[in-house]
């Protein structure tokens, strides 16, 4: 027996559903609160054939969002499938009103509405998980092929955590009770990155079965694995912009119209050849005595490495600022060519800010491999009981999670120029292109007098220039961070006010611990690199490849060779020992109680949801004071309380209208709580903890009109408004204490960052998105059958957002008032668009996506020329696949096919306006740029 569907699909009562829809059950309690259990049942019988898979998984992902008592967003396994989505990020990203930050071209963060990234939060199978980094959820590491659906919250219930503000990014994982015996999926494949003629491999497998254990009921298995690799170059270069300050707090820069000069410290090039791989196991063990009883054992263990070997040359601009002399006169901007001084900051010699010549400056030149890896280890038992008849349901659970971010350098080597200037390149300097830093190099002619210099003949190969051996470093550098959650919910299905209603009460039991463990070799003589067998020539160090790369550089170079930093590294562990970097380890645990009442009454005409949840947070921290043996210890204990109401209302068959009130607290992250700070004496910079800070309090709101077109499609438009309260920001200035300056090392003028809370801050914003697939029209349009293939995804996400940046100095000068800024990491817009063919076993899609640009650190003056920015970011996507048999496919994918580059720059508009000094928005100061190339992928998928 088959019927067709609300949404238009052929279904059969003969067998159960696919994954995406028999995960309903499992996140009842944790995240999409779902409609009473004779819907569920209606529903969960239903299958689809896997004929129009694209289709298929968009209506059941539907199915499972129309059901759902609050707001949510969800896409199904085969939904994950159908792009080149090899993570979690990237899969999610094409959701209504959801964006990603990208790293590398990667795509890493994810940012609901536009909000922070650190708004959002991670769970796995509705508990929520630390990543690696911390509180930032970083999904880069969690491979797609782990998940059989993953639900969005936008609107927040009293049984989700606190600290979820913008909303929650649930991965139910696979159970063998999706499928209805022995089932086998697998997927293998290959394919090119464009820049530098890369590889890309991937594959992934899954195997589940049940069976009948006798009178002990069913068990069910389930195991997988996959595996991904990309290698892949990068074009690079950084600019750091600034106002330069002599030691006694005057400008270096003192002629007419100095206000709006920002001149480059350095300019550099960090020149990767990168490795990174995601790896995953996972098994889970699901045991059904009976029909009111399941007993659940899951583990999952994702690894993300990246092995990078990163050539990096700074050009150090500012190196000798104060030989430019004090003077406001009006002069001359004709170029000089034998200037009196380096030419740094001085328009007297025709320089400019982006462009010019700087005579006899140092090079800085890093070569770095690293070993990064991260992994989360998350292990759950989980029980669910129904007590016969009585209304009464528990749920239980105990989960044990390590995410470990392992940051180590197998080595560093640091070669510097000589203090002896005509030993050192002139460096001329074109930054007009926002898209390109360009540098051309000389040598450097000494002429009369002991401070005059001119350029002498160009220079190509950058290694002509001496740069003798400083040091190597080898750091083992690993954050660990250790969590323990307990969870109890006990539930009463009753009538109520002519309602079916459902009552909750729960508690849940937190603890999460991070440690950061720092150490470091430093080997820093010549005897010392002679026992190490490491030449202090780098033309001794490198191999004889040129750049890989496709960005013109102005000069050449040689990659250093891997092989040999690895021997230099091995020889150092095994000659020296480890010392601790007192100054970047520290411990803090965090521990909450929490507890929750909540009740949802369901009515023929839509239902009501609401309830509060109440967290004590208890944090302590211990680390070490910089330069002693002195141990901080701090703690802090609040107690917040958040309540939440949301309204679903049944405008007609096919329409819903959703209203909600939600609260919550982002708190600031573990290392950000940590009680010391870290120095870095060759960047001149502080870094510190603040285990004072408060959390970003935010309440809001939420209105949704959603229509479930018959008999296919969907469409939905969205308002939401939340308010902020003790805005999270970096705060970044001259530290301006003499607290840690050492004998002969003054760090009163370096510059220090930190957590700080602004004032209060709002975000609001309008959703569109619509769902719509040809084929129920075509006969009535007139149009031919094969052009029912065709259907288009869109959605549109339009913010304004606003916080209050309070005034910085004292009244003169450099005195920045009170302003407004947007919220860190905020987009005014976020849309996608797609639009694919599915039909006679082939189906391909088209998928572009843009972010507009957001505010990446609020800066308090104008040391480092303004606000930092992430500029505009868009990916174009391919898909295509056919079916040669029912049970195996081939796909081809394509990504970034725009080539599109990641850029982030300077901004100081909105600072010179806040003191007077109207300045339009521009993004001419580029601080970062960089390219990755387009991929392409094929391969072959097998379904048993």
């Amino acid at each position: 027996m088959s019927y067709t569907d609300s949404l238009g699909l052929r279904v059969s009562r003969k067998a159960i559903m696919l994954a995406a829809v028999a995960a309903i059950p499992q996140v009842a309690f944790a995240q999409a609160q779902t409609q009473p259990a004779e819907e569920e049942e209606a529903v969960n019988e239903i299958v689809v054939d896997g004929t129009r898979p694209i289709a298929e998984s968009e209506a059941e992902a539907l199915r499972i969002q129309r059901l759902s008592d609050n707001l949510v967003s969800v896409l199904s396994a085969d939904s994950v499938g159908r792009l080149p989505d090899q993570n979690i990020a990237q899969a999610t990203g094409r959701l209504p009103g959801l964006a990603v930050e990208r790293d590398q071209g990667q795509a890493r963060y994810i940012s609901v509405r536009g909000a922070p990234n650190y708004w959002t939060t991670l769970s796995f199978d509705g508990i929520n998980v630390v990543s690696p980094e911390g509180r930032d959820a970083r999904f880069d590491s969690i491979p797609s092929a782990i998940a059989s659906q993953i639900i969005v919250s936008k609107a927040i219930t009293p049984d989700m955590p606190g600290e979820t503000v913008a909303g929650n990014v649930n991965i139910i994982t696979r159970s063998a009770f999706d499928y209805p015996g022995l089932k086998i999926l697998a997927k293998a494949g290959g394919g090119i990155v464009e820049l530098g003629d890369r590889r890309e491999y991937e594959g992934n497998l899954v195997v589940s079965d049940r069976w009948e254990v006798g009178g002990l009921g069913e068990i069910g298995v389930v195991l997988s694995g996959s595996y991904y690799e990309r290698n892949m170059v990068t074009d690079n270069f950084e600019t750091d912009y600034e106002t330069p300050f002599r030691n006694d707090g005057t400008r270096v820069d003192q002629r007419p119209g100095t206000i709006n000069r920002f001149w480059a410290r350095e300019t550099e090039n960090k020149l990767y050849r990168l490795t990174r791989k995601n790896w995953s196991v996972s098994g889970r063990l699901d045991w059904r005595p009976n029909d009111d009883n399941q007993i659940s054992l899951r583990s999952v263990y994702t690894i993300f490495t990246d092995d990078e070997a990163r050539d990096n040359y700074i050009f150090d601009l500012d190196d000798r600022q104060n030989d430019l002399a004090a003077d406001s006169a009006v002069c001359s901007t004709t170029v000089n060519p034998t200037p009196i001084n380096t030419g740094y900051a001085d328009i007297c010699n025709g320089n400019t800010p982006l462009r010019g010549s700087v005579y006899g400056i140092d090079i800085n030149q890093r070569s770095t491999l690293r070993a990064f890896e991260q992994s989360i280890f998350t292990n759950t038992l989980e029980g669910k009981h129904t007590f016969g008849d009585s209304g009464v349901r528990l749920e239980w659970l105990g989960n044990y999670t390590r995410s470990k971010d392992d940051r180590s350098v197998t080595g560093e080597t640091r070669w510097n120029s000589p203090s002896t200037r005509t030993l050192r390149p002139t460096v001329a300097y074109d930054f007009t292109n926002p898209q390109l830093a360009r540098v051309q190099l000389f040598n450097t002619v000494q002429l009369s007098g002991p401070t005059r210099f001119q350029a002498g003949t160009p220079v190509t190969a950058i290694d002509t220039f001496a740069k003798p051996l400083a040091d190597l470093r080898v750091s083992d550098l690993v954050d660990t961070t250790d969590a323990y959650t307990g969870r109890a919910i006990l539930a009463y299905d009753t009538e109520f006010l002519g309602s079916n209603a459902t009552f909750k009460a729960g508690f849940q039991y937190d603890q999460r611990t991070k440690t950061s463990v720092n150490n470091r070799i430093t080997v820093a003589s010549a005897a010392d690199f002679a026992t190490i067998g490491l030449s202090t020539d780098f033309n001794q160090f490198a191999l004889d490849i040129p750049f890989q790369g496709k960005i013109p550089l102005g000069y050449t170079f040689r990659y250093f060779d891997t092989q040999k930093m690895e021997a230099a590294s091995a020889a150092a562990r095994a000659n020296f020992a480890f010392a601790p970097i007192t100054d970047d380890n520290y411990r803090v645990r965090e521990t909450i109680l929490a507890g929750f009442v909540m009740g949802t009454l369901r009515y023929d005409w839509g239902s009501i949801l609401g309830g509060v949840r109440v967290e004590q947070v208890e944090n302590t921290g211990t680390a070490t004071r910089p330069g002693t043996a002195i141990v901080i210890n701090a703690e802090s204990s609040k107690t917040f309380v958040f309540p939440s109401l949301h309204v679903n209302y049944n405008v007609s068959d096919n329409g819903k209208l959703r209203v909600g009130y939600t609260t919550g607290a982002a708190r600031a992250d573990y290392d950000q709580l940590r009680p010391n700070v870290q120095i870095d004496d060759t960047n001149e910079l502080i870094s510190g903890g603040n285990p004072a800070v408060n959390p970003e309090r935010s309440w809001g709101v939420d209105a949704y009109l959603e229509w479930y077109m018959v008999p296919q499609g969907f469409l939905s438009v969205g308002a939401y408004y939340r308010k902020v309260r003790d805005v999270l920001y970096t705060d970044t200035r001259t530290f301006g204490s003499d607290a840690l300056n050492e004998p002969g090392l003054d760090r009163s003028e370096y510059i220090f960052s930190g957590i700080a809370n602004a004032g209060r801050g709002r975000i609001l914003g309008v959703e569109f998105a619509a769902q719509l697939q040809l084929e129920p029209w075509t006969e009535d349009l007139g149009l031919p059958a094969w052009m029912g293939g065709f259907g288009i995804t869109a959605n549109l996400t339009l913010n304004d957002s606003e916080a209050t940046k309070p005034a910085f100095g004292v009244p003169g000068p450099n005195f920045v008032p009170e302003r407004k800024v947007r919220l860190p990491g905020t987009s005014d817009y976020v849309y996608n668009v797609g639009g694919y063919y599915e039909k006679y076993g082939f189906s391909a899609r088209l998928q572009y996506q843009k972010r507009d640009l957001w505010l990446d650190g609020i800066a308090n003056d104008l040391t480092d020329a303004g606000d930092t920015y992430w500029a505009a970011d868009e990916e174009l996507d391919f898909s295509m696949r056919y079916a040669i048999t029912p049970n195996v496919e081939v796909y081809f994918d394509a990504s970034n096919l725009t080539d599109q580059s990641g850029r982030r720059f300077s901004e100081p508009g909105n600072i010179l306006t806040a003191q007077g000094t109207p300045t339009p928005f521009t993004e001419n100061l580029t601080i970062e740029w960089e390219r990755f190339g387009r991929r392409y992928t094929g391969g072959v998928r097998v379904t048993f």
